[in-house]
């Protein structure tokens, strides 16, 4: 199927009487014949179903579409995008492991690695995002056991090389983990380009509709987890009945470990009805990033033109910072998101953003609605100076989440905020 039939069909295949649409398997337990049985399930959580702290029918459905739509052999769904951080590092790390990251990814992840986890004993190596390979090489330790970056970053939208970030990693042996959600599986599938892990804020345009914060890991299925770098996943696990996984899981090691421990223990794992609803949204996915890239892209020459902005970042813009990767990577579009920093500085950004009628000024992204952002105000507001810049973000940038709205209303409204100014 193409990705715009998998949006629909994948995952859930009603049977000669059953529901045409996914259900709402509304339960956090599942019954047994016999005490055997539930024994054998706790052998093999992989045969059924045991609780839905970490494992639900509908939630099941939505991680088998995932992992199609992103090319992957299995996916497990999170509470949140920052939860599918936290464990995709964590499954893999422990206490006196580092891992690298471009420093431009979203700054709450900055704070996750860079704060949190090295209070865990796990240090985190920032990279520039557009290092030479040599640089890139240079970053990495002994103790190094996996890459991370995004293909699109929030909110600075550099592009990430992605094939050459993967021959690194590779070439030292560890995984490439990729935050793929400002692009989708529809714009942009890193498991093609070399990625090992796809991770994704699902709240964001998998979502669309601003109604569930939910989050996804991905397994390609592809990383040999064998060459002793891993013992988490090539040792019997003391916790899991002495378990190999990749003896026992051969398929998806990764994944199965990520759900048989860490979702095990944490037990971030979204409801049914949050799963329900993230359905509903990826049903229009292929359908919707088509529009935000086409409103996207207008309002993006619009703002350029009016010349009220020091420099307008839409990767798909002609001439704007990562056009040429974004033409490698992302030939279809580069999602609704644009980044600008306004003429004035930070007093004129908030003055701009609070004479915007249409747009919502909110602590989102990726929604059906456009809606409008201050980073250092906001979701960078707990770095430090020199982080702002290393993420790309100063007092005057602006992150524009553009709608489904007709985009003439758009820009409208963003002649009437011009005026303010």
């Amino acid at each position: 199927m193409k990705i715009e039939t998998k949006c629909l069909h994948e995952g859930y295949t009603p049977k000669n009487g059953e529901p045409r649409v996914m259900p709402i398997v509304q339960s956090t337990t599942y019954v047994y014949d016999s005490t055997d049985d539930v024994a054998a399930v706790f052998d093999d959580p992989t045969k059924s179903l045991i609780y839905s702290r970490f494992e639900n029918p509908t939630t099941d459905c939505v991680e088998k579409k995932i992992a199609a739509l992103e090319g992957g052999v299995a996916a497990m769904c999170t509470s949140s995008g920052q939860a599918a951080s936290l464990l995709s590092i964590l499954n893999i790390c422990e206490a006196g492991d580092s891992f690298i990251a471009s420093s431009s990814i979203y700054g709450g992840t900055i704070n996750l690695f860079g704060v949190t986890l090295k209070r865990m004993g796990i240090e985190c190596i920032w990279v520039d995002h557009d290092a030479t390979e040599e640089q890139l090489n240079s970053a990495f330790k002994p103790n190094t056991k996996a890459v991370f970056g995004e293909t699109l970053a929030n909110p600075a939208l550099t592009v990430l090389d992605i094939e050459m970030w993967a021959k690194a990693a590779h070439a030292h042996g560890v995984p490439l983990i990729i935050d793929n959600t400002f692009a989708t599986p529809i714009l942009c599938r890193p498991i093609e380009w070399g990625a090992d892990i796809v991770i994704h804020s699902t709240s964001k345009y998998m979502d669309g509709h601003a109604v569930q914060v939910g989050g996804v890991i991905v397994d390609s299925g592809k990383f040999d987890w064998t060459s002793g770098k891993f013992p988490c996943m090539t040792e019997p696990d003391e916790s899991y009945h002495g378990i190999v996984y990749t003896e026992k899981y051969a398929f998806a090691p990764y994944i199965v470990k990520a759900r048989m421990q860490l979702m095990r223990d944490f037990g971030c794992y979204p409801a049914a009805n949050s799963s329900f609803l993230l359905n509903l949204g990826l049903e229009t996915l292929a359908v919707r990033m088509k529009q935000y890239c086409e409103n996207a892209l207008t309002v993006a020459k619009y703002i350029q033109d009016t010349g009220n902005a020091e420099f307008v970042t839409y990767p798909a813009l002609e001439g704007s910072k990562g056009h040429e990767l974004a033409k490698k990577y992302l030939p279809n579009g580069t999602s609704g998101v644009i980044s600008f920093s306004i003429k004035g500085g930070r007093d004129t950004a908030v003055k701009f953003m609070d004479s915007l009628k249409l747009a919502s000024n909110e602590v989102h992204v990726a929604d059906i609605r456009t809606c409008v952002l201050h980073p250092a105000s906001a979701t960078h507001r707990q770095l430090t100076d020199e982080q702002l810049v290393a993420a790309g973000i100063d007092g005057g940038l602006i992150r524009f989440s553009v709608g489904l709205e007709n985009v003439e209303d758009i820009i409208a409204d963003l002649e009437g905020a011009f005026a303010k100014i």
